[in-house]
């Protein structure tokens, strides 16, 4: 018997902090950032409520130089990518885990560096930024390269 298998996800949402560029020893760019989300909604009372998911993604490649470069904290992105489970047990030999987005393609949303634009702003950083990407820029994962996290 063959079981369907599907993982993709795509977030739209502001990132928490700023990039964190680095390099593996074979000199590809790694870049970890994290973004939130979020949700709005009224309860049976009326009352307005919201709800906060963040979440940690890496992209890899030219990818993270170009995503390093035009984006800041509190910057609104859409990410296109694969959800994986990353495990480790810390030096004490408590076992850890967490779900991180590797992110194979992105845009990017609202206005230009130090624009105040924003979801649904409609202008991209590659309009607003003469020398910034256009379209959606994807990202492969290095092949045998050890990945210093």
């Amino acid at each position: 018997m063959v079981m369907a298998s599907y993982n993709r996800i795509i977030l739209v949402g502001n990132l928490t902090r700023d990039p964190q560029l680095s390099y593996t020893p074979a000199n590809t760019a790694v870049c970890k950032f994290g973004i939130a989300t979020n949700r709005r909604w009224k309860d049976r009372e009326g009352n307005s409520r919201e709800d906060v998911c963040f979440v940690d993604c890496v992209l890899f490649g030219r990818s993270a130089d170009t995503f390093n470069q035009y984006m800041a904290k509190g910057r609104s992105v859409l990410v296109e990518g694969r959800l994986t489970l990353n495990q480790w047990t810390t030096p004490e030999g408590d076992k850890r885990s967490k779900h991180e987005v590797f992110v194979e393609n992105f845009t990017f949303l609202g206005g230009g560096r130090g624009g105040e634009g924003g979801p649904g702003s409609g202008e991209t950083d590659a309009r607003a930024t003469a020398d910034a990407p256009t379209g959606p820029t994807h990202a492969e994962p290095p092949e045998g390269d050890s990945i210093p996290f």
